[in-house]
């Protein structure tokens, strides 16, 4: 089941405005400048605030920004994610994405008064917004978000569940699926709380032609 913050008309409206701060974009803006591919699949693309990001740069990347590799839950889905992504690069193509690192614990400071925030946004008013963990299993959190629209006071929650690898399960996976694992690095953003895996194709496939796709997961 698709999340109420993913298929939410009301909430996919202010889902950037709540997300303002995504500096983390200029990072990937960076990678794509740093590897100099033509093409870039953003899975999980969301309302595609990275491609706005991208002034014509068209690289040989495919990425996962934010959430989206934690997002995919279920065992199946991600080899089929990994799987297929690999099917889409060039030959020497990229996969770029961030995960948190279990070990920061991050899902500590989901609860509201950590993250009880109030946004003002145009045409819309004020909205009131906060996170909640609901349940800790393994490597599975999940947690309830809120939001609050002043205007009318409806409140509308969605619940979602993220999974925390560790970091030789993930390069596990990517080396059972045929990429070759180039780098992993610390989120400059989040030091010490992220990691960025930058994972290559093999060169055994035929080239394709420039493009900029945009993948929806959900």
């Amino acid at each position: 089941m698709v999340d109420n913050a993913f298929e939410h008309t009301r909430l996919a409206a202010i889902f950037d405005a709540l997300e303002a701060d995504r500096g983390d974009l200029d990072v990937y803006v960076g990678i794509a400048e740093e590897l100099g591919a033509r093409s870039v699949l953003d899975v999980g693309c969301g309302t595609g605030t990275f491609a706005a990001v991208l002034p014509r740069l068209q690289v040989d990347r495919a990425t996962m920004t934010g959430n989206v590799a934690q997002a995919i839950v279920e065992r199946a889905d991600w080899e089929a994610t990994l799987s297929r992504v690999y099917d889409a690069l060039r030959p020497g193509g990229y996969l770029v994405f961030e995960t948190r690192d279990p070990a920061y614990q991050a899902w500590q400071g989901w609860n509201r008064e950590a993250s009880y925030s109030v946004t003002e946004i145009d045409g819309i008013g004020a909205v009131e917004s906060w996170h909640e963990v609901t349940d800790v299993s393994g490597p599975l959190v999940s947690f309830r978000s809120t939001t609050v629209f002043a205007s009318d006071g409806e409140s509308v929650t969605s619940d979602s569940t993220l999974r925390f690898r560790e970091r030789d399960e993930i390069e596990a996976d990517l080396v059972a699926n045929g990429y070759v694992l180039d780098d992993v690095r610390d989120a400059p953003d989040r030091t010490g709380r992220e990691l960025v895996f930058f994972a290559r194709a093999g060169t055994n496939r035929a080239d394709a032609p420039p493009r900029w796709v945009g993948l929806i997961v959900g």
